[in-house]
């Protein structure tokens, strides 16, 4: 795939590249940047758990894993208001845009009220997340969550759950006015998150896959070992090998995470023509495992990145940590490049991108005439980048550090000199809102 041009000349109307130019000179009137590459798309978002970033890691009297992460978090979104939601989203769309995601799939889960209430408006906490992504300019995959049971077979909802829970009437209602929502936003969609199988019923997953009505279609599948083994004793299969056997598993949908997965489950998943949506930065912190990423590739499977918890936002970094999982497992360096003597952060840059955008519904992506204006400059003024050229800016980027200059969605300008321009503002209502959630 095509990425660097040399000397070129972008013009840019309605949000789109309308026309590339190679070879023509700057004229005064242009503005000129010395290196740019498309924005990447962030496939898997908790907005609002950036909030809690760096509040669960204090060891508990016996052990932490992602189950006593978990019950942090919980207790952490039950001091949530809208406004505060909010708030918090708004400045994770805003370090996405400074490092380098241009569009968010937003996995939206919280739709109750502190006591599990509907709000009067039953899109009032969707709104919320669209009114961020307008603030901020982020593109925006809206995916709603269905979500009704604490574990395989229809379990019950906890306590803590209660400001997740949908029945299927009523998350219908909410898909129709999270439509009506985006519509406010400049080329905004949106698809469905049926959250996990611990979290739906058969029946259910059937009736919410409906609603998709076309668009992306994402589900958590296999991020934990005990996750695995829960959903054998239910089903007698593995969680990828149960979707793939029974949901019609195909290129709208994106698997989140799959961390545990067979080397059968690993072909079948990349045969389907599904996206893995990996978020290695958190399945590191929340201890989930690596995922099969060699392997995978190999049987030509797509995957896209996301930063899921926030609780560090980085579009490099997901691709470093990536890579470095993969090294430490293998004791071996440059694992998912593809050839010798190619860039390992091309490599992985190229599949991120064309992943990401299946995974959100982009049938368009990178820098070509027609598509959206979603780019990013390099601040050459960074040591990590002198003497560097084509794909060994990529390279410099995700593993020296490189540090982003410009940032363009949809042909407007909103981060100048590694700043979003509206970081002041958004960045005090944050300041207020974890004040109040946290004193």
């Amino acid at each position: 795939m095509a990425l660097w041009f040399g000397t070129a000349l972008l013009s840019l109307a309605n949000g789109r590249v309308t026309q590339i130019e190679c070879g023509v000179e700057a004229s005064g009137e242009d503005e000129c940047h010395a290196a740019a590459i498309p924005g990447l798309c962030n496939v898997h978002s908790h907005g609002f758990q950036r909030g809690m970033a760096g509040l669960a890691e204090v060891r508990g009297p016996e052990g932490d894993n992602f189950w006593t992460w978990r019950e942090v978090m919980y207790r952490f979104l039950d001091r949530l208001d809208p406004e505060q939601v909010e708030a918090i989203t708004a400045l994770a769309y805003v370090e996405m845009l400074e490092r380098g995601f241009t569009r968010v799939g937003e996995f939206h889960y919280l739709h109750n009220d502190p006591a599990g209430a509907r709000y009067g408006n039953i899109g009032e906490l969707a709104e919320r997340i669209v009114a961020a992504a307008a603030e901020t300019g982020i593109g925006l995959t809206l995916l709603p969550v269905f979500y009704a049971h604490s574990n395989f077979g229809g379990a019950a909802p906890t306590h803590g759950q209660r400001r997740f829970i949908s029945d299927p009437d009523e998350f219908a209602e909410l898909i129709a006015t999270s439509r009506k929502a985006i519509g406010l936003l400049l080329d905004a969609n949106i698809g469905v998150a049926p959250h996990s199988l611990r979290a739906v019923t058969a029946e259910e997953l059937q009736t919410v896959v409906t609603l998709a009505d076309g668009g992306p279609i994402h589900i958590h599948a296999a991020e934990q070992t005990k996750e695995v083994d829960d959903c054998v004793a239910w089903s007698g299969a593995r969680p990828v090998q149960w979707l793939l056997d029974h949901a019609s598993v195909d290129g709208r949908w994106c698997l989140i995470h799959a961390t545990h997965m067979t080397a059968a489950e690993i072909s079948a998943l990349a045969a389907s023509d599904a996206v893995a949506g990996l978020c290695p930065i958190t399945e590191a912190n929340l201890g989930d495992g690596i995922f099969p990423t060699r392997d995978y590739l190999d049987c030509d499977g797509r995957i896209g990145i996301g930063t899921d918890s926030n609780v560090l936002i980085d579009a490099a970094g997901e691709l470093r940590a990536l890579e470095y999982a993969q090294r430490l497992q293998t004791h071996a360096r440059n694992v998912l490049v593809r050839d010798a003597a190619e860039s390992t952060g091309r490599d992985l840059f190229d599949a991120a991108m064309a992943g990401g955008a299946r995974a959100l519904g982009q049938k368009t992506f990178g820098i070509r005439e027609g598509c959206t204006a979603d780019l990013l400059s390099f601040d050459l003024n960074d040591p990590v980048f002198f003497g560097r050229s084509g794909d060994s800016f990529l390279d410099a980027w995700i593993f020296a550090g490189g540090k982003l200059d410009c940032v363009w969605r949809a042909g407007r300008r909103l981060v100048d000199h590694g700043r979003h321009t509206a970081r002041d503002a958004i960045g005090d209502r944050y300041r207020r809102a974890l004040e109040s959630v946290l004193k």
